[in-house]
Formats: C-alpha cells, sequence, structure tokens
C-alpha cells in the first residue's frame, strides 16, 4: 500500500472505532493534553492560520534571496493525530504540525512548497539540501544537534501504551519491557532509545525484548491491536490521541520529555527568523489558538530557543 493510502488508513480506522463507542463529552478545543485530546469522531477544522499577519521583523532576518522569491521547500512527515495527517479523502493534510508550519511560514511572508516525505528520510534530505524545512514532531537530541539546527515550537516526549488486557502498569524502567515485543516508527528516537538500551535487559540475566520498527504510525498501531506487539512507544501526544479513538488500548504513562523543532540543514541562517516567527505567534495569540485547537496545551514552551540541549 501506497504510505499516503497507508496514512489514510489510520484515520479510515478511527473512524470504524468511533461508530462503535460513544463520543467523547470533553471539548478538544479547551482540554489540556491528556485530559481531553480531540473528542472521539470529530477532527479541529477551526482556521488558525489565514489570520496570521506578517511579522516584519521577523521576515527581516530572513537571508535576502529567500525573502526575494518567498517560498520555501517544506518537507513533511506524517503520521497519526494530533501532529501531521491525513483526512480520510487521503489527500487533505491537517494537524498541528501543518498548522505550526504555516502560521510560521504565513508570519515571514513565505509560501511553503510541501513535499510529504518518509520520516526517516527527511533529517538527511535536510543536510543534502534537498529541502530547507522539515517538520514531522523531530525531538531535539544532542545527537541529531550534531548535524541539524532546530527552532523549537513545542514540547512533547517519549511515551508507552498497550492493550486493555496487558499486565503492564507503567513504564518507569525500560528493563520492565524485558521479553516483550515493542512496537515503534523507523529513525525515531523511540527506536534509538530502545536500540541503545536493549543490554539492560542481558546485564540483568533476562530475556532482551525485541524492537520491530514499521514506516508507516498506522502499522504501529494495528500490531498493537493485533498482537504483534506487546507495546508500543510513540509521542505523547499522538498515544493519548489514538487511544481515545481506538478500542481496546490505553495510554501507560510519559517516559521521557523533548522539545520539538522545525528541523534545518546545520549551520541554516533560516533559523533566527522562524524563531522570532514561532515568539511572534506566541506574542499575538495564534500559538495558543493552535494548541487548543488540538488539544495540546500541556505541550506550550515558554519561549522558542534555537537548537538547545537535549532535555534530561
Amino acid at each position: 500500500m501506497p504510505r499516503t493510502r497507508q496514512t489514510a488508513a489510520f484515520a479510515l480506522i478511527t473512524v470504524a472505532a468511533l461508530t462503535l463507542s460513544a463520543c467523547g463529552s470533553g471539548d478538544p478545543a479547551t482540554a489540556p493534553a491528556g485530559k481531553g485530546s480531540p473528542a472521539k469522531g470529530k477532527i479541529p477544522k477551526t482556521d488558525v492560520v489565514s489570520s496570521v499577519r506578517k511579522n516584519e521583523e521577523a521576515a527581516a532576518l530572513l537571508p535576502e534571496k529567500v525573502r526575494a522569491a518567498g517560498t520555501l521547500s517544506l518537507a513533511t512527515s506524517t503520521g497519526s493525530p494530533p501532529g501531521a495527517f491525513y483526512l480520510e479523502d487521503g489527500k487533505t493534510l491537517a494537524g498541528a504540525d501543518i498548522d505550526f508550519a504555516d502560521a510560521a511560514a504565513k508570519a515571514l511572508g513565505l509560501k511553503p512548497k510541501r513535499e510529504v516525505a518518509a520520516f526517516e528520510a527527511i533529517l538527511p534530505a535536510l543536510g543534502s539540501g534537498k529541502y530547507d524545512l522539515g517538520t514531522g514532531n523531530f525531538g531535539v537530541t544532542d545527537e541529531r544537534r550534531k548535524t541539524i539546527d532546530f527552532v523549537t515550537y513545542i514540547n512533547d516526549g517519549q511515551g508507552f501504551a498497550v492493550r486493555d488486557d496487558s499486565d503492564l502498569k507503567k513504564v518507569t524502567d525500560l528493563t520492565q519491557l524485558c521479553g516483550l515485543t515493542v512496537g515503534t516508527g523507523a529513525g525515531t528516537t523511540f527506536e534509538a532509545t530502545l536500540e541503545e538500551n536493549k543490554h539492560l535487559c542481558g546485564d540483568a540475566g533476562r530475556k532482551p525484548y525485541e524492537v520491530k520498527t514499521y514506516a508507516d504510525p498506522s502499522a504501529v498501531w494495528i500490531s498493537l491491536q493485533q498482537g504483534r506487539s506487546d507495546v508500543v512507544m510513540n509521542t505523547i501526544n499522538g498515544l493519548r490521541y489514538g487511544v481515545t479513538q481506538l478500542d481496546g488500548l490505553r495510554f501507560l504513562n510519559e517516559f521521557k520529555r523533548l522539545d520539538v523543532g522545525f528541523a534545518f540543514k546545520k549551520g541554516t541562517p533560516l533559523a533566527p527568523a522562524f524563531q522570532a516567527a514561532v515568539n511572534g505567534l506566541k506574542e499575538d495569540g495564534t500559538y495558543d489558538r493552535i494548541l487548543k485547537k488540538w488539544g495540546t496545551t500541556g505541550s506550550a514552551i515558554k519561549t522558542s530557543q534555537i537548537s538547545p540541549p537535549e532535555l534530561k
């Protein structure tokens, strides 16, 4: 199945699940993350971008060549709500990442030329100059900062979800996963964390956990539902949303928080302009409106930063 259709399939899966379950009672526009993500069966459609005005001070920080061209090459990785995903038509993109990128570009007077790309392909493509900017809920890590510049816009991180019949209650130590199969996305910080720490089980004289990676986020959820994975590791916001949409699953806990940022080639001259644009969106209220729209107010940051150290 082509990637666009696979991702669209996730939306169809959620809709199918919704027809079998009661509607949520919380207002997705006002509930903080973890307290009521977008209501079941409802994809928020509030327009939070068209009212954004050009931020002249931020735009003045752009390189003259970019400002004159008025366009920006942008690679987007699609996944599951509320980050970036396809609506049921399999063509229309939606999500917080889409709104944040579009709002920042508009504040800078730029028109994004968006191309959907695989998550694991975007960062290398930035280094080669294929794209100016990448979005995909990219967590800021010290390893990534060696080759990529980031402009932060939210705080998300790593968490776990299981089926309702799982004995797991909370994962605070990865040795709690020993002997289990863990599903996650390919090329993600989750895969890196799991692989780097797999030795902990052997060190403790226990059977290592098995890591199964999937290129498409919908496949991660399906693997959990169908029993091919015992637990999944993903973004906190994505997990909290997903378990409200799919029957028989529950969110376990946050494991580690990470700043999330727009990704650029190392040494990019675009970073100061985007940092100023994000901070401008915070000042004029657009930033908070985007978070409220997607039920992720718990992911707000105080101020945008350029490539801050990884949160420990």
